[in-house]
């Protein structure tokens, strides 16, 4: 067997395919610059690294579900002077998921919450971290119906390997006081456990008409407001003052 299949074939069993890939490429420019054998193994791991790297970070952004990935770059902070941009940029270097700290994100409808969220998420992705974005009423469906097939135990340890889960629009949608209770589990066992951001354009004062029950709503607000972020997001329509800006930008082209 010659060297290149000898090579390949132990390649292949260590799993170091970019390894495979450009050893030959690598070992032809080490020669033309006259690199040390050591420099030239120091290239070859290097590429397997930056290629693992980015596979995990691609994963990630995967199993994370945006439904469209946002970033911090693209949020027109000047449309929404309430939110305090130098407080969301600091949140964004993920000091608060170390901490297992909570971000609330509470506004009108239409200000670009969920934008924000998902940004902050996607931030948390590119540093290393699990990330999991979903609204609240497909979580209110699902621990439903983890309860209804005995479940639920196992269900939350799934979640709790997640580093920061995004709940998404709290408050849009009705649920039931069984999916109020178990939506309230679901946020107390992650209690300084690990982060979660909620989004929500209710204020603290009407959650008790999503969870039905004023003890638990002031247990839960208790839970999750301890050492948290609050990012405010009052002000006109951020969806529509964007529609409006292409609107004329589209004229200007006519």
């Amino acid at each position: 067997m010659t060297t290149d299949l000898l090579l390949a074939h132990h390649l292949k069993q260590l799993r170091l395919p970019t390894i495979a890939k450009q050893y030959a490429s690598l070992a032809r420019e080490a020669v033309e610059h006259g690199l040390s054998y050591e420099a030239y193994l120091l290239a070859l791991v290097e590429q397997e690294t930056a290629t693992r790297e980015e596979n995990q970070r691609q994963q990630r952004m995967r199993q994370a579900t945006f439904p469209v990935p946002k970033t911090l770059d693209t949020f027109e902070f000047h449309y929404i002077p309430s939110l305090n941009k130098h407080k969301v940029l600091a949140l964004a270097q993920g000091e608060f998921v170390e901490k297992h700290e909570n971000i609330l994100i509470i506004g009108n409808s239409g200000t670009g919450k969920s934008h924000v969220a998902s940004a902050l998420g996607v931030e948390m992705v590119q540093k290393g971290y699990k990330v999991k974005f979903i609204t609240v009423g497909t979580l209110v469906e699902e621990l439903l119906l983890a309860k209804e097939e005995h479940r639920l135990q196992s269900m939350d340890k799934q979640w709790l390997k997640y580093d920061v889960v995004i709940c998404d629009e709290l408050g849009y949608v009705p649920f039931s006081k069984t999916g109020g209770e178990l939506l309230f589990q679901f946020f107390s066992g992650r209690h300084e456990r690990k982060s979660t951001i909620i989004t929500s354009n209710l204020d603290f004062s009407e959650w008790v008409n999503v969870f039905g029950d004023e003890k638990m709503t002031a247990a839960l607000l208790d839970r999750i407001t301890h050492r948290a972020h609050i990012l405010l997001m009052n002000g006109d329509s951020y969806r529509f003052r964007q529609s409006l800006q292409r609107q004329h930008e589209e004229q200007e082209e006519a």
